[in-house]
């Protein structure tokens, strides 16, 4: 047993799917398969029961992850203490919501990771802030924006919805849906006016603001709601994605700076993390 089996065993257990680990680990599927599997091996015991979609960990696989979290959080603080001293350096980043919860967390640790003594505060993307992560709209004169990720929205319905038994729901199918409103949010400024135009009237069921609380309420079967198609929202089972067939609603996020501002390290990294990011999005 080594410390980049448990690693990837927690990465596993953490994102709930062996693929979204090895996106997280930035280690190729099959190895990190490979090294859970000799960690299977070596414990005698299975740690997960493989499913269509993910991975659910057994009941040895719940009682590993509690050692092995204190394990490598030992070991993180036992190489932190033979650290130097460095210099604090202070980075504000603005956020909108709405982002996906797995892949700006990656973003996030990629950067903090490659800046020593770095002290990073997110804060609302009106707000001052050395870069922004926003939409194209959000742009400010004298602002350089460089592209990360291009989403294209799809209705999340409960499982077991009637639509979901569909390829693509269309507009007309909206009539009296039940639905979850979340603003702010472009796919859904772009969406009901056009419902509206057409004479179709939803059955608004909430009104909130992020992805993951409109994905709970779908999940509980209070209404559907338009999500961006991430990889990751495609691999649950509690819920269904699917296209609007008549209407196209996309949106592209991107890092936004100042570009009279002096680029600094941080700033430079930031910029270096967002090109591989994207580059790896394509």
């Amino acid at each position: 047993m080594d410390l980049r089996q448990l690693q990837y065993f927690v990465a596993v257990y953490e994102q709930g799917s062996i693929s979204a680990a090895a996106r997280a680990c930035h280690v190729a599927q099959p190895s990190l398969s490979k090294a859970l599997q000799q960690l299977e091996d070596e414990l005698q015991v299975q740690l997960f029961q493989r499913q269509s979609r993910g991975v659910t960990p057994t009941e040895d696989g719940e009682r590993l992850y509690g050692h092995a979290g204190r394990m490598l959080s030992q070991m993180q603080s036992l190489r932190a203490s033979f650290r130097h001293s460095v210099t604090r350096v202070q980075f504000r980043l603005g956020l909108i919501r709405a982002l996906g919860v797995e892949r700006m967390s990656q973003l996030l640790r990629d950067f903090t990771a490659g800046v020593d003594g770095l002290e990073l505060h997110l804060v609302e993307p009106e707000d001052e802030a050395d870069a922004r992560v926003i939409t194209p709209r959000m742009l400010k004169a004298g602002e350089q924006f460089l592209p990360i990720w291009h989403d294209r929205f799809v209705l999340a319905l409960p499982a077991g919805h009637p639509l979901a038994l569909q390829d693509q729901v269309t507009l007309a199918q909206m009539q009296g849906l039940a639905l979850i409103k979340r603003t702010p949010c472009e796919a859904w400024s772009a969406l009901y006016p056009e419902l509206i135009r057409q004479g179709i009237q939803p059955d608004i069921r909430a009104d909130i603001h992020t992805i993951e609380y409109a994905l709970g309420l779908v999940s509980a079967g209070v209404g559907c709601a338009l999500v961006p198609d991430l990889e990751s929202l495609r691999e649950r089972q509690d819920v269904m994605l699917r296209p609007i067939s008549d209407l196209s609603l996309e949106r592209t996020i991107g890092m936004a700076y100042p570009r009279s501002q002096a680029e600094s390290n941080p700033l430079q990294w930031l910029q270096q993390v967002c090109r591989q990011t994207a580059s790896q999005a394509s």
